[in-house]
């Protein structure tokens, strides 16, 4: 690897001391280009981001087109997220041997040609496979752009960069549902991976002219060692079949399924034996020895933590807007859109605030607290509730975000030297990645034990003939769990058995999701306090000196 210890001249012990933030060198970009190149890596990442979202609405259509059932069409969005697990920790070694300018100029070629062969398909299975290589692409794109704008940038414009780029990280799953229904509708299905020529051709003349390897990094190419790749094999294996345990394991009910079980325990093992591997291999694909040092470890806890509300909350408002309130896809993606201005609101502040030499680690635990609030007010939704009553928890639930992601994103990348800014910031967006994987897989789980558990309970209190005696025993008892649902199954009564069930299964979710919305605000709340836990980086609020 060629930011090993010995590349730099220091043992592999003392590395962990290494947070004075020599990543904030001075960038070997000149700065008159400092935008042009934050443009260009933008545009890469958002559509990278975008990709994982915009299809989602359109699965309907392909699954039409393919004469392909639920559970095959899935294999659509699974392919992707499983090529993008895989690749995303291999970026920071891939840069460092081949350059990083070449790779994320390939990367966005080869995203480019998927995107048009995945608009071709003809059949199910090529699309899978255009997929995979479009995820394979597209992986490159996060960890890249952060690692160029952390050297492109000087200290005290750090943490503006990282708000300016995660504006379209942060909006792109917000817009991709809105817009992949408005093509899908107006259009045909198709044209939501054809939109990613033109943006994809001018990522890519960009990058071409605007960004440059720095010194350091064109020096380390020669340095290259022996291919590791036995480490490749079990960072593939170990992420591929996690991935894939994550995304299906709940249409196999987890592990009361063999293949779940035996999914998991040969990532757990493949896992297992990179980690040993890695240890000892001279030049390793992935440079562990940054999880030793506790400023990175704290910021990738709290930033897990934020992904994991803010991915469990974009993934319920949809499904509670569609499923609960009866909107249409396109309907649910404009009601969930204000989140995207409140990111880009929260962005611009923080970046500006930066910029003038502001400490904005206290705009961390703001920005949780905002989120505990917009989530447990989600968590009071009822069947009746109105746009209005949508619209401000939605759009503070993304200034929360917004708060949130730019300082951290800061002070993660900040806390080591520049030599191994690529590789943190390919660690960084791995257990990123797999986090959010993780949580979203938690959201879902809990999503249907809850449901069962309401479900049950009011399957057992609640019949025709003691609907009238049970809601005349709520109103006595206000403090009862469920009594102030009583009155709302009663109606269902007049209109039979089949009435009365169907009534007692929406109940059943409403519930579901007031309980999880509540459990996110509560882990929001938790959090509040971590920022005291944080150093004051030089790109997240220090002057530049």
């Amino acid at each position: 690897m060629a930011s090993s210890p010995k590349s730099i001249d220091l043992p592999a012990r003392e590395l962990p001391h290494l947070e004075a933030v020599p990543a904030a060198a001075p960038a070997a970009q000149p700065h008159s280009h400092k935008w042009l190149v934050a443009i260009a890596v933008m545009l890469g990442a958002t559509l990278e981001v975008l990709d994982t979202s915009i299809v989602n609405v359109c699965l309907p259509h392909m699954q039409g087109s393919f004469s392909a059932s639920v559970d095959e069409v899935s294999w659509v969005l699974t392919s992707y997220i499983v090529a993008n697990g895989i690749m995303i920790p291999l970026t920071g070694w891939i840069s460092a041997r081949f350059g990083r300018k070449r790779y994320f100029l390939v990367s966005v070629v080869v995203f480019v040609i998927a995107s048009a062969l995945c608009g071709m398909a003809g059949s199910l299975s090529e699309m899978v496979i255009f997929r995979l290589v479009q995820g394979a692409a597209g992986a490159a794109m996060i960890p890249s752009s952060q690692a160029i704008l952390m050297e492109t940038f000087p200290p005290a414009e750090q943490g503006l960069a990282m708000a300016t780029w995660g504006v379209g990280l942060m909006a792109a799953p917000v817009l991709g549902p809105t817009l992949g229904g408005w093509i899908t509708d107006n259009w045909n299905w198709r044209w939501n991976f054809y939109i990613n020529l033109p943006t994809g051709i001018i990522a890519a003349v960009m990058v071409y002219w605007f960004v440059h390897d720095p010194d350091y990094l064109q020096a380390a190419r020669k340095r290259a060692g022996r291919i590791d790749y036995a480490g490749i094999a079990a960072l593939a294996a170990g992420l591929g079949l996690l991935q894939i345990v994550l995304d299906r394991g709940q249409r196999a009910d987890w592990f009361a399924s063999t293949w779940v079980c035996a999914f998991t325990a040969a990532a757990v093992l493949a896992l297992i034996a990179f980690v040993l591997h890695e240890m000892r291999f001279p030049d390793p694909i992935l440079d562990l020895t940054i999880l030793k040092i506790p400023q990175f470890d704290i910021s990738v806890t709290i930033i897990m933590v934020m992904v994991l509300v803010v991915y469990g909350a974009n993934l319920l408002n949809p499904l509670f807007l569609q499923e609960l309130l009866g909107y249409t896809a396109w309907k649910a993606g404009l009601a969930v859109a204000p989140r995207g201005l409140g990111t880009l609101v929260a962005m611009l502040v923080v970046g500006q605030l930066s910029r003038r030499g502001i400490d904005t680690r206290p705009l961390v635990g703001a920005g949780f607290l905002v989120l505990a609030a917009t989530t447990w007010t989600m968590g009071h939704w009822q069947l009746q509730v109105g746009m209005n009553n949508i619209f401000w928890p939605v759009m503070l639930s993304g200034l929360g975000s917004g708060l949130v992601f730019p300082t951290m994103s800061a002070t993660t990348l900040a806390c080591v030297e520049r030599e191994r800014i690529g590789y943190a910031a390919s660690l960084y967006n791995m257990v990123r990645n797999t986090g959010s994987a993780i949580g979203i897989s938690l959201v879902t789980n809990l999503m249907n034990s809850r449901q069962q558990i309401h479900q049950s309970y009011l399957t057992q209190h609640v019949t025709v003939f003691n609907a009238w005696r049970m809601d005349a025993a709520g109103a006595r008892m206000p403090g009862a769990p469920h009594s102030g649902l009583v009155h709302g199954l009663v109606t269902g009564q007049l209109q039979g058995f089949g009435m009365l069930y169907h009534t007692v299964q929406q109940q059943a979710s409403l519930l579901a999701y007031n309980d999880i919305y509540r459990l996110l605000a509560m882990l929001s709340l938790a959090f509040v306090p971590a920022f005291m836990l944080l150093r004051r980086p030089a790109g997240g609020g220090a002057p530049a000196h």
